[in-house]
């Protein structure tokens, strides 16, 4: 990935240039960047000309720092003149990044494949895991990550301890486990993570539906059209977004939602909800009908932006 659409291509070409051509063994951060850690020294291997072609993951930190998280590079960080590259033998404990996040300190944080780590602007140390069911909080300052397929909840970290929550036994997992006995992933599997506009914490899974964690109870909603493809196939919940009048849009292009507080009346646990019609496809020969959006986000004037699978 070459970073020329960040900042302006003569400044970048200058920039590795310079580093290119520099005959120390250490390479310390500029100290007119203000935003770079002014702590952090890199080697001459770690310093590189372009990002990986593999990233899954960007994330801009509150320095403004740039981090571009890859399926097997490690984690790269462009500072503004700067690109460096950290693996595991900087301390990552896997090369396959799938999140980057930011405590309210200014630590870095990120998931891989084998563990969560922390970066302090010096060192990369790993986070060791509390498995506690009843550690499941809603403070404003907690993140919260997705971890392996195998695992039965999120993690979530409160800038002292990472902790392992587990869903509750959703009320069709019986049922879902018959229907695929081999399944690649587990079914609580965490596919996106979003906050709501009030607070409330939502996971979208595998095969069970989105799950709402409002600090109190753990309720669901599942329609089976939300995750799983005509024909057979699983696709996941990978998108939760919520547009300017509040309505949920939930992976499928089809319907939008009307979210209440509680759940509905029985023991399943299931939000109570209204569903209206979301997005009709178009009448020419290039139908707009994506069944699924891969990744959503909203822009400052709050539109949703939704990358499609496979229609633009």
């Amino acid at each position: 990935m070459n970073l020329a659409s960040i900042v302006p291509s003569g400044v970048l070409v200058l920039a590795l240039m310079s580093f290119s051509s520099c005959e120390k063994e250490l390479v310390k951060l500029p100290n007119a960047v203000s935003r770079s850690e002014a702590s952090t020294t890199l080697t001459r291997d770690e310093v590189v000309s372009e990002v990986g072609k593999n990233v899954w993951v960007i994330y801009q930190d509150k320095k403004l720092n740039y981090w571009f998280g890859s399926d097997g590079q490690g984690v790269y960080r462009f500072d503004g003149k700067v690109i460096a590259r950290f693996s595991t033998k900087n301390g990552l404990p896997n090369n396959r990044i799938r999140e980057i996040k930011e405590d309210k300190v200014g630590n870095i944080l990120i998931s891989t494949l084998d563990g969560i780590c922390k970066f302090d602007g010096r060192a990369f140390t790993t986070l060791k895991v509390v498995k506690a069911d009843s550690a499941w909080r809603l403070n404003p300052d907690d993140l919260w990550f997705k971890g392996a397929s195998n695992t039965p909840g999120p993690y979530r970290y409160d800038g002292k301890s990472l902790y392992l929550l587990k869903f509750p036994k959703h009320y069709l997992e019986t049922q879902i486990t018959k229907e695929t006995p081999n399944p690649a992933a587990s079914p609580y599997s965490i596919y996106t993570i979003y906050q709501d506009t009030k607070g409330n914490m939502w996971f979208g899974t595998a095969n069970l539906g989105a799950c709402r964690y409002d600090g109190k109870s753990l309720t669901w909603i599942y329609e089976r059209h939300l995750s799983e493809i005509e024909g057979g196939g699983a696709f996941g919940i990978r998108t939760i977004g919520e547009d300017k009048t509040g309505k949920f849009w939930i992976c499928s292009n089809r319907y939008r939602y009307v979210m209440h507080p509680g759940m509905q009346s029985g023991k399943d646990m299931i939000i109570d909800y209204n569903r209206e019609d979301g997005i009709s496809p178009t009448k020419d020969k290039t139908d707009y009908d994506p069944r699924f959006f891969e990744s959503m986000t909203q822009d400052n004037d709050r539109n949703l932006w939704m990358s499609s699978n496979g229609s633009g």
